[in-house]
């Protein structure tokens, strides 16, 4: 921790107000604002230099008005924030010095200003790419990892759907339940990513749910004997088709309700009373509860990333000035990444 204030400008991409609906670009604005380098004297806070940030749907639903235990929406006129890569550019945290490499919770922005630096997680591998703890090592990676093995528990044989399969989480859910042994068909909403899907990602199968007029038969044309594990990223018609197609002692991971994100009123699901007679387990979690079990998850992982034996596609945007409009044009079409600084 240093002495002399250095104080700079700071890029930051902001919220004009809450909204209603699909976020658009029109919905933020890139403002300037300034930022001191230096922590301050006796905190045990972080000064970061943003290098990679997430888009994911996670940000957009912190643009609208809502209630949520772990997160809150943003606030107008301020900065947006969600999960980032950054470089510590002062500390005055015992655990972390000028120079390391970290990622956790970021403002949408050049630099930010860490409070609780506890809740972050340094970088200790360097030989992959850094984008990659914004997907495969950082957030959307451990949903996976945890929504699979610890709440869905599967086995080798099981049929498993993932729907939203081609979004940052999906496409790594059916690559590790195909490594398990699993027969493993996800749906999209293109033609091009269930080809992806297929013979990129290894799915077994897949299926554009745009062009399917009735779930159920789509659903019992791809699981004849039924589905053992829903990983569900979608909610609304498709849960409610599901429902009808689950096992005996099927598990539902509910990860997401992506169908329910751009609704005033959220649709209602008809076909809870199937999850009595087929004693299935439907199960919310979220994966900040899971983040003590991180070096358990890079355990599992790292080796697997080095080994060729997980596909991970993602897309990069240049840019801090670009990040509103990467985030209203993403449409689950792999990993969304925003690089703010190569350093």
């Amino acid at each position: 921790m240093g002495g002399g204030e250095e104080v700079i400008d700071n890029k930051q991409v902001i919220l004009k107000e809450l909204v209603n609906g699909a976020p658009k670009e029109s919905d933020m604005a890139v403002k300037t604002s300034s930022i001191s380098l230096k922590v301050e004297e006796g905190s045990k806070g972080l000064v970061v230099k943003n290098l990679y940030l997430s888009v994911e749907p996670y940000v957009k639903l912190r643009m609208k008005k809502f209630e949520h235990p772990d997160f809150s929406s943003f606030t107008p006129g301020s900065a947006m924030d969600g999960f980032g890569v950054a470089k510590v550019m002062d500390s005055g945290h015992p655990e972390f010095q000028k120079g390391d490499l970290a990622w956790g919770i970021v403002g949408w922005e050049e630099y930010s200003v860490i409070k609780n630096p506890e809740s972050f997680f340094k970088i200790h591998h360097a030989d992959v790419p850094l984008s990659y703890y914004t997907g495969i090592l950082g957030m959307p990676r451990m949903t996976a990892w945890v929504g699979l093995h610890k709440v869905a528990a599967p086995k080798k044989g099981e049929y498993v759907y993932i729907s939203g399969a081609s979004g940052a989480v999906g496409q790594l859910v059916g690559q590790f339940a195909k490594l398990l042994g699993c027969y493993v068909v996800g749906s999209a909403g293109s033609k091009e990513k269930v080809e992806i899907l297929k013979n990129k990602l290894g799915f077994d199968d897949a299926f554009n749910y745009k062009e399917e007029k009735d779930l159920d038969a789509a659903l019992k044309r791809c699981f004849p004997e039924g589905i053992d594990i829903y990983f569900e990223n979608v909610g609304g018609k498709m849960l409610d088709a599901v429902l009808l197609n689950m096992r005996l002692n099927g598990r539902i991971a509910a990860c997401g309700m992506s169908a329910e994100h751009n609704l005033e009123e959220p649709e209602g699901v008809q076909n809870l009373r199937i999850i009595i007679h087929k004693r299935i387990r439907m199960q919310g979690f979220v994966v900040f509860d899971y983040f003590p079990q991180y070096s358990e998850f890079l355990d599992d992982v790292l080796p697997k990333i080095r080994e060729g034996k997980i596909v991970y596609l993602e897309h990069i945007t240049e840019g801090l000035e670009n990040a509103p409009a990467a985030l209203a044009g993403s449409e689950n079409v792999w990993k969304q990444v925003v690089s703010v600084s190569r350093e």
